[in-house]
Order: C-alpha cells, then sequence, then structure tokens
C-alpha cells in the first residue's frame, strides 16, 4: 500500500508541476495543458507501480493501458462527483465544489484505482493459471 501512494504522490507533483509550467511560462491553453499533465501524471504513476510496488522486470502496452483505462475511471468518478453536487443537488460554491471534486471525488476515485491496479493491471496470475502450457498455434 505505501508503494501504490508513494507512485501516486510521484504522479500527482508531476501532473501539477507540468500543468503549472504548461500554463504559466509556455501560455497553453487550460484543457490542453491538463490533458498534457493528466498523461503525463498517469506514466509516471504506472512506472512507479510497475517497477516499484508491483516489482515488473518489464513494462508492457497491454498493462499500461489498462492503467491508463483504469485511471481515466478514476478521473470519472472524480468528476461525477462534482457534477452530481454541483449541479444535481445544486452545491454550487467554490467549497462545495472542493469537498465534492476534491475530497469525496478523490476519495472514491482513489480507492477505485486501488482496486483495478490491482486487480486488473497488476493482478498475478493464479498457480492453474501458471500451469497451463500456452497455446503457440
Amino acid at each position: 500500500m505505501l508503494g501504490f501512494v508513494a507512485a501516486g504522490l510521484a504522479a500527482y507533483a508531476a501532473d501539477l508541476a507540468l500543468f503549472l509550467w504548461l500554463r504559466g511560462p509556455l501560455g497553453v491553453g487550460p484543457v490542453a495543458a491538463k490533458t498534457l499533465s493528466f498523461l503525463a501524471g498517469c506514466t509516471v504513476a504506472y512506472l512507479g507501480n510497475a517497477l516499484g510496488t508491483y516489482r515488473r522486470r518489464a513494462v508492457t502496452l497491454r498493462e499500461y493501458a489498462a492503467f491508463f483505462a483504469v485511471n481515466g475511471a478514476g478521473a470519472a468518478v472524480q468528476l461525477l462527483c462534482l457534477v452530481v453536487s454541483h449541479h444535481g443537488l445544486g452545491l454550487t460554491s467554490a467549497s462545495a465544489d472542493t469537498v465534492s471534486g476534491l475530497g469525496v471525488g478523490m476519495v472514491l476515485a482513489t480507492c477505485l484505482r486501488f482496486w483495478g491496479t490491482r486487480t486488473l493491471v497488476f493482478r498475478t496470475p493464479s498457480p492453474q493459471e501458471e500451469a497451463r502450457t500456452p497455446w503457440t498455434g
């Protein structure tokens, strides 16, 4: 769990730093800046989890794609919490948006990411799966 948290903190730092740099000195628009910083953050998180937390000897495109999908689902959960609070419940203040998006949304998204990363991306094969001889055609 500590490895997952450390990789997440490094990814958050990369995401934030790149977003601020793109928005500030480079003058990139907010959507493009956030898109690029999100991709960078996902890449840092994937590498940190693959090589650190789950001790993979190599990284794979399949795992990276699954990891990206899990992180996209986490981002959608955060956005959904904000939309429900702001538009559904009518809680429109800046603090309500912060609590729903960065509080409740972040907690739920982190739980989803932890579960998804552990069970869908870096799952360990069962003994029965390991014992099977792969079909080579």
